[in-house]
């Protein structure tokens, strides 16, 4: 995968590698916070920050839907990575790419990165949310991301949806907090995982998940409350993923999406909801996972598998 050591590129990963075998990210490093009235050193302002992400990653895959549905996209710019090279994935589809508010011309994500911290030690991951006006990154965890795109950038969108309600936080804190370990992170657990025990401890715990989650949705339409919130489009980008890559890639092989009634469903009804197909990138997809030699030692890509995404849900009954 590779990482920055001290502001130099290589190809070591070792410490992302946890005991026996077990796989798991490293903490992001950059936490900062935009707020609306800049109390926070970054103020939320229409065209000052840009999200950096590519068209395969689920955790970027989320935040890209956010900026949508919010409304921000004439905001919050945004500059799709091309797919991964010799030294991580590469900075934009057109090289080289000037970044926004610099003079600097760059090839690779990393090089915004040291942009922002010559020394900087540790992955360089996407979504990456930079500052023009300040020449840094101001955030690398897409959680986080999340909130700062649902609620600080209220006065620049005319869509008041509210993913994040204070009512339902408890709840969807709980959600996430499930969500994040066993399935969307889960996946990586299970396929990057270097010994059978740590394989087979992320596999039965990302089943488990689902099944728990499949009986949940047997008796509401959406993860918490009535309502759409962010904890449907934080696990949405794995669902969406699962068949496609994580059943073969991942060996994440039990069951198909497709053989839980209700997740398949639920997954449908969440593609189905205005403007997310078109932010869904299916060949994008597969080829960021199954073009790694790591994962895909040949390079085919696979042709399947045919997934009907926009077949009926029912959902709406419930």
């Amino acid at each position: 995968m590779g990482m920055l050591v001290r502001g130099r590129w290589t190809e070591d990963d070792g410490d992302s590698r946890g005991t026996g075998g077990r796989f798991d990210h490293l903490p992001t490093k950059f936490r900062n916070f935009i707020t609306a009235d800049g109390s926070s050193g970054f103020k939320a302002e229409p065209g000052r920050y840009h999200l950096y992400c590519s068209r395969s990653c689920p955790w970027a895959h989320r935040t890209v839907l956010l900026r949508s549905l919010k409304g921000l996209e004439d905001v919050v710019g945004l500059v799709w990575n091309a797919q991964r090279g010799t030294q991580g994935v590469t900075a934009a589809e057109q090289l080289p790419h000037t970044v926004p508010g610099a003079d600097a011309r760059i090839m690779h994500l990393h090089e915004l990165y040291t942009l922002a911290n010559p020394d900087y030690t540790g992955r360089v991951t996407v979504p990456t949310l930079w500052d023009a006006k300040r020449r840094t990154i101001v955030n690398n965890e897409s959680a986080e991301i999340l909130r700062m795109l649902n609620a600080e950038f209220s006065a620049y969108t005319d869509d008041a949806f509210d993913y994040y309600p204070e009512e339902l936080r408890a709840e969807i804190d709980e959600v996430n907090d499930l969500v994040y370990h066993a399935i969307n992170n889960g996946v990586y657990k299970a396929g990057f995982s270097t010994s059978q025990a740590a394989y087979e401890e992320a596999y039965t715990k990302l089943f488990a998940a689902l099944d728990q989650l499949e009986q949940r949705l047997g008796g509401r339409r959406y993860l918490c409350g009535d309502r759409i919130t962010e904890a449907d489009w934080r696990l949405f980008p794995t669902l969406y993923r699962f068949d496609a890559v994580y059943h073969y890639a991942f060996k994440c092989n039990q069951r198909h999406l497709y053989q839980y009634p209700n997740l398949w469903g639920y997954c449908r009804d969440l593609y189905q909801q205005p403007g997310i197909a078109e932010r869904c990138f299916p060949e994008a997809t597969k080829l960021g996972y199954w073009s790694n030699p790591r994962i895909n030692p040949t390079g085919t890509i696979p042709m399947g598998p045919e997934l009907d995404f926009d077949a009926p849900h029912d959902r709406d009954r419930l």
